[in-house]
């Protein structure tokens, strides 16, 4: 039975939970929450989407991301 969070699964959603954000850029959870947190030494790039008490991550902006690698 495969994940359903993994990578390959992932690539037709358009917005991303924090978890699913973080495994789509090979990175751990805990990293990104602490990137994306209020004061964080290191900042992610991206700002996650608010959606109430929810983040979400654009894909497509964490494509354009990537690319600038």
């Amino acid at each position: 039975m495969e994940d359903k969070t993994s990578r390959e699964n992932l690539y037709g959603i358009r917005l991303l939970t924090v978890p699913q954000a973080a495994r789509y850029l090979g990175i751990g959870t805990q990293t990104l929450y602490n990137r994306i947190a209020p004061g964080a030494k290191d900042p992610f790039p991206i700002k996650p989407k608010g959606i109430g008490r929810l983040r979400r991550f654009d894909r497509q902006q964490l494509d354009a991301f990537i690319d600038t690698l």
